[in-house]
């Protein structure tokens, strides 16, 4: 972080200049930020190990990129997207840290005024050093997604990201756009560049071959996929990209672990006119409990090449209880692995509902 009030303001004004400029003045701009965009890489540390502690949640290697995650990582919706709720999310986010969880996941459209991203940013003006922050960008243009970044930064009450992803890529038309003229990738690019993001990462849960596409474009530091124990009955992700994420030594996140519930025996499914219309006529309106437990639904994913699989929370005993499941992981068989994966084959739909949604 800065050293001091006068570097900050000179950071930020830095950051606020390169958002605002043009493309054709990108390298303008790079050439005349070098010495002030060193001086504040240089005072960027790098997030703090989680904990060696005794009964310490384990860790593994995210990607190439030379930090190592909690197996659990805290994602950023469940309570974290309820707006007012400050009452519940900012001490779900404390309780986090303290446990050990270091890899905490947003976005900027999670929740109305993206509270997630509010809440957080509570916390982090204290703890910053203790998380590996991520968040995302659901805007596909330079210019947009650069302005989304600038209020990021603003609501996490931080001068950088540790990862900045491109969120929710699930057609060809949007990949397109991206990597396009004028898409944003070059925001990615640009921002890495200019040591405002560390990392760069691509996500999505509609299509593989969508994502497939997107990581063999760019090498990628790592990709957010859905992966739970439905992913093999339907458009499966664990098919080629998550062995060609693999390959390229990508930082694996596994999302959707639960299906907001829908995967769990526990889960009561809400009324049928409260569920998604977009989903009538794909069978992802559910009208039964899932098959497995909590603790089946996070070891099959965990059991994966995965680096982290988060989850949202929503309450300090939900996040507890998953926690201390992490810390109890011991690896599935691949007999296991099957048997779950077939025990989840009746709900499937339901468990996959993200993968039915009306796009465009």
């Amino acid at each position: 972080m800065a050293s001091s009030s006068k570097s900050d303001d000179a950071s930020n004004q830095s950051r606020r200049d390169f958002i605002k400029i043009g493309g054709t003045a990108v390298t303008t701009l790079l050439a005349q930020a070098v010495l002030s965009q060193s001086a504040q890489a240089a005072n960027i540390a790098a997030p703090e190990p989680a904990s060696t502690t005794p009964n310490a949640m384990p860790v593994r290697n995210l990607g190439r990129t030379g930090f190592r995650v909690g197996i659990f990582g805290l994602g950023g919706q469940g309570a974290l997207e309820v707006s007012n709720n400050d009452a519940v999310a900012v001490p779900i986010i404390e309780k986090a840290l303290d446990l050990g969880v270091n890899y905490l996941d947003t976005s900027s459209i999670y929740g109305r005024d993206r509270c997630s991203e509010r809440y957080l940013g509570q916390v982090m003006k204290r703890r910053r050093k203790e998380a590996y922050l991520a968040s995302k960008t659901r805007e596909r243009t330079r210019d947009a997604s650069l302005r989304m970044l600038e209020e990021s930064l603003k609501l996490l009450n931080t001068d950088h990201l540790d990862l900045w992803q491109l969120h929710d890529i699930g057609t060809p038309e949007e990949v397109e756009t991206i990597f396009g003229k004028g898409g944003a990738m070059e925001a990615l690019i640009e921002a890495k560049e200019q040591k405002i993001v560390r990392h760069l990462g691509v996500t999505g849960h509609h299509r593989p071959d969508v994502l497939l596409n997107s990581i063999r474009r760019f090498p990628f530091d790592t990709i957010l996929m859905t992966l739970n124990a439905a992913d093999k009955h339907h458009f499966s992700f664990m098919e080629e990209l998550l062995s060609t994420a693999v390959e390229k030594q990508m930082g694996i996140i596994g999302m959707k672990v639960t299906a907001r519930g829908r995967i769990l025996s526990s889960w009561t499914p809400p009324p049928l006119e409260k569920q998604e219309h977009s989903w009538e006529g794909s069978g992802a309106i559910a009208k039964t409990p899932g098959t497995i437990t909590m603790r089946e639904a996070m070891y099959y994913t965990l059991s994966l090449p995965v680096s982290t699989a988060i989850v949202g929370c929503d309450s300090v005993a939900q996040l507890e209880e998953n926690v201390q499941l992490a810390r109890e992981f011991t690896p599935f068989s691949e007999k296991q692995l099957a048997a779950l994966s077939e025990k989840t084959e009746p709900i499937s739909k339901q468990a996959l509902f993200f993968r039915f949604l009306k796009r465009g």
